[in-house]
């Protein structure tokens, strides 16, 4: 875009100069040979207009003077033009760690031009060429920003701001303001930095830039043709996100792919997925949640607290038609199955073109989608899986089941449940709200779940929650700390209902069945790190029961903790359950009873049971149960054993191949009750992935996908759905039947784009198998005309531009 004579003329009526209006300034027209000077109806008074522009104001003693003038002469021709400003998108980009940002990438010939992407607190550079030199003794030059689509853009919101531009580099280095300073002069070239305060809005801004003599009031703008983004920058000590860690903001900004963990705790199953922060369109979603569906406002979208707890409800869509439509009722016709999804590109750019929830999504995939914006805005974020989950309803920190006299579980009795596994979302940031505690403060990792399970502040969302205040057991401190807790942290108990008109009776109380194994993939690994004593203290220690007990005293819970001492029980129950069962194969389940009487024959009679049953522990479907009576001998253990066939459950398994077995006993002599259960998951088969040579940036490299049917009848309408590095749209390979053990195999060609870590995702879906994943992680070596020395350790040294 040209320069413009600053103006309130209908010749010059553009957008421009109404942001210039909105920001009181004066504007002046060519008209011929005359020009007119107009003092326009400020929305800033003047004072405020010189403590927008930073104190000092080269063009606010003229605008003063302005009011009553009419028509003068034309101003100096000497007043400097811009006639171009080049965004030094190469520089920038590697500066500001945002060179992969597909906006960033456009090469402007075929199609749209690049768009800087920058980070707050930081400097970047701008080029302004000229139509002569910029003197410092006689020019002045401002910058005004404005929050990209704002009405009316205000100082005092944040949403507008304007910076005097300095003579030299070391007068813009507070931290907290604004500001622009000259790097360099050469011919009509002039170099600036600008820098954005380390709180500034996350946001799209646009920028004008406004010349004038140091002797005279009259003015030219320039706007640059698009708005810039700003980022937050955990690489800036200033920034509420900072991240003094190297490793860790290479795997929690900067890293576009992970491991998700699923399954049970006893099978505890990676599956890959893909962020895509840097692709086409999911920094434009993300920040259209943020506003438009997260409603904060350009005066907070600078607070990560906000923000994030905004995207926490954004994602989800019962309340607000955010990004996802969650679906756990196992038929998802006119969408996509949770289990087919394979990374957030997808879902991000069809919610964005459309604007409307995307079917379908469960917890991994929200918590897939909310690190995805996370990142793509500068927030370091991980997804955090919990084993044996709990879903507190009532706020009670517990967790109650009721079993009727066969000890079948009850589901109209029941609002709490236990999933197999539930996944949701760190984000790390500095807390100032919530003070300090004995252990230091409160920042560090929080916790955000954008899963829609309980409501808070009247929303579908869930924090963010300090994770040190969850340990510490502190749920009353925001947000939602006290469902956090009772996730991780709330007993177990099974209760005997016998009817409305007989007491409960209580049959099991389990203190350590909540909370095992809290996953997240490890740093700069392709495995699993164990954060669990992050949010808990050990399992039986003291510190883990004071903890419990002070948080039930802060909920205000009458519950009072009740203790089974079975060392007085003479007949002891175990369960057994074979690990490793892969689906097509059958499996038992083994109940010991031992009796530890040396002189009492004990007879026991009970049930085993084995279910289908949803991750959420929803949703039970009876695959087989066995009634037994059995008598034990004194000093003696029997076994009673129950097998199921592959016939027997594969009708009946739900989506994610989960079972819950159950047993509920009765020891007649005392009329002891036992009552215990667990879950499991049988194994699907892995998609195996190899690469026929050494992968090499910007050179094909072939690939082979491969899987074995499992199952012992054929598999139909297969399937195979593949993304990753170097491929620019997921591939898809169809496979009408796979006989029984027959392997299936495709190949294709990828290009990876850069040197450095990359991986590959692979899913399978057919009519009788599907939630069957594989993924493969490599090191691109850089192409041998970009490697510059190899040192003595062998460790490639190559250009900067081939490796992040």
């Amino acid at each position: 875009m040209g320069n413009k004579c600053s103006s309130s003329s209908s010749c010059c009526g553009t957008d421009t100069e109404q942001r210039r209006a909105s920001s009181g300034g004066c504007c002046s027209c060519c008209c011929g040979m005359r020009f007119r000077r107009v003092w326009r109806p400020a929305r800033l008074d003047t004072d405020e207009r010189g403590r927008l522009m930073g104190g000092h104001n080269p063009l606010a003693k003229p605008m003063m003077e302005m009011k009553n003038m009419d028509v003068v002469d034309a101003p100096s021709a000497d007043v400097l033009t811009i006639k171009k400003v080049d965004m030094c998108i190469e520089e920038n980009g590697k500066l500001h760690h945002t060179k992969r940002y597909e906006l960033m990438t456009r090469d402007g010939q075929v199609g749209p031009p690049p768009r800087l992407v920058v980070r707050r607190g930081q400097a970047f550079r701008l080029r302004l060429i000229c139509d002569r030199p910029f003197d410092r003794s006689r020019d002045a030059m401002s910058l005004i920003f404005t929050v990209d689509g704002e009405e009316r853009p205000t100082h005092g919101h944040g949403s507008l701001v304007g910076v005097a531009l300095q003579q030299y580099r070391h007068m813009i280095e507070d931290p907290l303001e604004w500001g622009a300073a000259i790097d360099f002069i050469s011919g009509d070239a002039l170099e600036i930095l600008v820098k954005p305060a380390a709180t500034a809005a996350v946001t799209k801004w646009r920028l004008d830039f406004d010349t004038k003599l140091l002797s005279e009031g009259f003015g030219k703008s320039y706007s640059l043709p698009q708005s810039f983004y700003l980022l937050f920058n955990p690489w800036c000590k200033d920034d509420q996100v900072y991240l003094e860690e190297k490793p860790l903001r290479d795997e929690c900004v900067m890293n576009d792919t992970t491991l998700i963990w699923r399954g049970s705790y006893n099978r505890l199953r990676p599956s890959v997925w893909k962020f895509g922060q840097f692709e086409r369109h999911v920094l434009d979603c993300s920040l259209l949640l943020i506003d438009k569906v997260g409603k904060v406002s350009a005066t907070h979208r600078g607070d990560p607290i906000r923000v994030c707890r905004a995207i926490s409800a954004a994602v989800n869509s019962p309340d607000d038609d955010g990004a996802l439509l969650g679906n756990w009722s196992g038929d998802f016709s006119g969408g996509t199955a949770p289990t087919k999804w394979v990374g957030s590109v997808e879902i991000m750019q069809q919610y964005y073109k459309k604007q409307k929830p995307v079917k379908f999504g469960q917890c991994w995939v929200f918590a897939g989608v909310v690190s995805t914006i996370a990142r793509a805005i500068g927030i370091p974020s991980r997804v955090i899986t919990n084993y044996s989950s709990a879903h507190d309803t009532q706020a009670s920190l517990t967790v109650d089941y009721f079993v009727d006299k066969n000890g079948k579980v009850m589901e109209e009795l029941n609002s709490d449940s236990i999933w197999n596994y539930h996944v949701w979302n760190e984000v790390w940031m500095q807390r100032p709200d919530l003070g300090i505690s004995s252990d230091g403060d409160y920042g560090g990792w929080q916790a955000i779940d954008s899963t829609p399970q309980e409501m808070s502040d009247g929303m579908f969302r869930c924090g963010p929650a300090s994770v040190l205040a969850v340990k510490l057991g502190e749920i009353a401190k925001p947000y939602d700390n006290n469902f956090l807790f009772a996730e991780v942290n709330a007993d177990k108990v099974f209760w005997r209902y016998t009817g409305p008109a007989h007491p409960l009776k209580l049959l099991r109380k389990d203190v350590l069945g909540i909370g095992h194994f809290i996953s997240t993939k490890a740093v700069g690994k392709w495995e699993r790190e164990d954060i669990t004593s992050s949010y808990k203290f050990a399992e039986k220690s003291q510190e883990e029961r004071d903890t419990m007990m002070k948080a039930l005293k802060q909920a205000n819970s009458a519950f009072s903790r009740y203790y089974l001492n079975e060392d007085f029980n003479e007949v002891y129950f175990n369960f057994e359950l074979r690990d490793d069962i892969k689906i097509g194969e059958n499996f038992s389940v083994i109940l010991q009873i031992k009796n530890r009487s040396s002189e009492m024959v004990h007879v026991v009679k009970g049930s085993l049971n084995v279910e289908t049953v949803l991750y959420t522990g929803k949703e039970r479907e009876m695959v087989k149960n066995d009634h037994f009576t059995i008598s034990v001998q004194p000093n003696t253990e029997e076994f009673v054993k129950l097998v199921v066939t592959f016939d027997e459950y594969f009708k009946k398994l739900r989506d994610q191949a989960a079972f819950n077995i159950s047993c509920f006993a009765t020891v007649e002599e005392t009329e002891y009750e036992f009552f215990a259960q667990d879950d499991f998951r049988v194994r699907k088969p892995d998609i195996k992935i190899k690469l026929s040579d050494t992968p090499v940036s910007q050179s094909p490299v072939e690939v082979t996908i491969s899987l074995l049917n499992p199952l012992p009848i054929p598999l139909r309408k297969g399937i195979f759905h593949v993304e990753g590095s170097g491929i620019d749209k997921p591939l898809i390979f169809k496979h009408s039947e796979v006989a029984v053990g027959e392997t299936i195999t495709n190949t294709f060609s990828l290009t990876p784009e850069f040197a450095g870590r990359a991986t590959i995702a692979a899913k399978f879906t057919s009519k009788e198998l599907d939630d069957v994943d594989g993924f493969l992680a490599f090191e691109a070596q850089p192409r041998p005309e970009d490697v510059l020395m190899e040192t003595r350790d062998n460790e490639i040294i190559a250009r900067t531009d081939v490796i992040d």
